[in-house]
């Protein structure tokens, strides 16, 4: 039997996997309340030692430390998806626009655009590369197992997708899901800056290494963007660079390094608040 009742849940599971924390599961002998008559103690450790909880992990303990982590919704399930742009005529006419735009070869083989989705005030705005099979059929951005990561690093700043704002450096999905050509990224990347002017949000989390390189206009890799703000000529906030939720799921390993960049994202906006806060 396994406490908590019933298990952890799978959005608690992703939350401790994000963290590298590990579950601990207990014994029902463990529960406060249970009788005590376990089986005897492990050579070396005394009965009441091994009644004990293990300590929390290291990571887990230094990230409650630094940030409450908000308890995943009953059940697991995702944030509920807001109406994108909802109340925003200016952005409702660039959806228009991109809607229609045949400016590179990807509108031939779209189903549909993958324009943007979230608060259109958002302080928070996340921006990935580009729609793959799912969101283009689907039209919304970060869907199947990368969205889910990513509605979980979000849980974990205790945020979700009604109150940030998630895009795509291109709005047609690349052959084969493919990373987006200069070409390509060059013809739609002023529709995503102008989604930026519009909604105007003071800090931008870069998702991978496509959509760092084209809005910082630069060739450098991830690894050597992150840690620090950027500010690039043609945005009005800066940029901070994590790793794609997809590239996590394929190298968990670095989930820890992409803990570290969304802590520091934090501080940041944090700060930001605080000088733009009056006196």
């Amino acid at each position: 039997m396994s406490w908590p009742p019933g298990g952890f849940s799978a959005a608690q599971r992703d939350l401790l996997d994000l963290m590298d924390a590990r579950a601990w599961t207990f014994r029902a002998t463990d529960r406060p309340g249970a009788e005590v008559n376990a089986p005897s103690a492990p050579v070396g450790e005394s009965a009441t030692q091994s009644r004990q909880a293990p300590p929390p992990a290291p990571a887990a303990q230094s990230a409650a430390q630094d940030r409450r982590i908000a308890p995943a919704p009953a059940g697991g399930s995702a944030a509920p998806s807001p109406p994108p742009a909802a109340g925003r005529p200016e952005l409702e006419a660039l959806k228009s626009a991109v809607a229609a735009c045949t400016a590179c070869p990807l509108h031939a083989g779209r189903r549909q655009t993958v324009f943007g989705v979230g608060n259109p005030n958002a302080e928070w705005m996340f921006v990935g590369e580009g729609p793959g099979e799912e969101e283009d059929r689907r039209g919304e951005p970060f869907v199947g197992r990368a969205g889910k990561l990513l509605d979980n690093m979000l849980r974990a700043m205790e945020l979700d997708r009604t109150t940030v704002y998630i895009a795509n450096i291109v709005k047609c999905r690349p052959p084969g899901n493919r990373n987006p050509s200069l070409e390509e990224a060059g013809a739609c990347i002023p529709y995503l800056r102008r989604q930026i002017e519009l909604i105007g949000p003071r800090l931008i989390v870069a998702l991978g290494a496509v959509a760092a390189q084209r809005l910082l206009e630069t060739e450098q890799p991830v690894g050597a963007l992150r840690g620090q703000l950027h500010h690039a000529e043609a945005l009005r906030c800066p940029v901070l660079v994590t790793y794609h939720p997809a590239y996590l799921l394929r190298s968990p390993g670095q989930k820890r390094k992409a803990w570290d960049d969304l802590q520091l994202a934090m501080r940041e906006m944090e700060a930001m608040r605080q000088q733009r806060s009056p006196a």
